[in-house]
């Protein structure tokens, strides 16, 4: 399993490697946030509508 295996490697005293570990599972979530979710995104949704519907205007 790849948790004990990060674990090991991390160095530090254990609350140091829970930090350690809270730090690597954040940026984790941020890069396949920012990459890899949009690239998937890019190729499975359809382009969204650009257009504006005019026509109704609110009524104050």
């Amino acid at each position: 399993m790849i948790f004990p295996f990060v674990w090991r490697v991390l160095p530090g005293p254990t609350a140091l490697k829970v930090i350690e570990l809270l730090l690597l599972v954040a940026v984790v979530v941020f890069a396949l946030f920012t990459w890899v979710f949009p690239f998937i995104a890019a190729d499975i949704l359809p382009p969204p509508d650009g257009t504006v519907d005019t026509s109704a205007t609110p009524t104050p």
